[in-house]
């Protein structure tokens, strides 16, 4: 439900994001890609070329509109039996560093990942950390919640009190599942998650929820920069009271995730 400047037509769009752990510093990505829709009626697949420069602090490319949402909903080509196919194809990677030194990138095989999301049925959990040494932490490394379980999974949330080495003067909050709990390629979950730090004095609490993610064992998804570490230690807000935070982590399991 993508909305372009100006415009109240709502499009399906997708947008390039790079992993942050397969980012060097001082390295400037220029990718070179398409991103598309498939059309089963022709069998072949519709989009738009794009380029952009990926780096450090900037992973995601700017949104690029395929299909306009109503068209899309309609008996089409490009929806049947309620299920639609997207693919991204990249094109040409060259990669610069400060150092001036020649960067191999290596080539990988095609990977076809297939998301069955529910209509019904979601399972929803919600765990809340309070954490009375706040204040006290070390803040040089991360803290993680004790382990808590949604829909028969182990989960946790991990903190990093003055921010990730890629955040902006922020708290950055993760939810990982638990390495410990095994998931095969099969069933891994699509989930949607919302991340809170409460407020205890005026009850405005800040929040931030996500799209569809993937989660497999040992891997998390976040926000370097969840919360001003400014406005989180603001007197006059209630995030941080008496060296005490609490952290409220909402999720619910909306479907399964298999690659092929």
């Amino acid at each position: 439900m993508h909305k372009e400047a100006g415009s109240e037509t709502p499009y399906v769009a997708l947008r390039l994001v790079a992993s942050r752990l397969s980012m060097v510093p001082g390295h400037m990505v220029h990718v070179v890609f398409e991103l598309s829709i498939y059309n089963h009626s022709k069998g072949m697949y519709c989009g738009c070329k794009a380029s952009y420069n990926f780096h450090f602090k900037n992973t995601y490319s700017k949104e690029h509109c395929l299909i306009p949402l109503q068209e899309l909903l309609k008996p089409s080509a490009f929806l049947v039996d309620d299920s639609c196919v997207f693919g991204v194809e990249i094109l040409k990677i060259d990669v610069s560093s400060t150092e001036k030194k020649a960067v191999v990138v290596q080539k990988k095989a095609t990977t076809v990942q297939n998301l069955f999301v529910q209509k019904k049925g979601f399972i929803k959990g919600t765990y809340t950390w309070n954490m009375n040494n706040f204040l006290e932490l070390d803040l040089d490394h991360f803290v993680r919640s004790p382990a808590f379980e949604v829909g028969g999974h182990k989960w946790y949330v991990q903190m990093y009190p003055c921010g990730k080495r890629y955040s902006t003067d922020c708290l950055s909050l993760y939810l990982y599942l638990d390495a410990s709990d095994e998931l095969h390629l099969e069933s891994k979950k699509v989930v949607v998650m919302t991340v809170s730090i409460l407020d205890r004095k005026n009850g405005i609490h800040f929040t931030r929820t996500s799209g569809l993610l993937v989660f497999t064992g040992g891997h998390g998804w976040g926000w370097a920069n969840f919360l001003e570490l400014k406005k989180l230690k603001d007197p006059s807000g209630g995030y941080v009271v008496e060296s005490s935070c609490v952290v409220k982590a909402d999720l619910t399991i909306i479907g399964l995730s298999n690659d092929s």
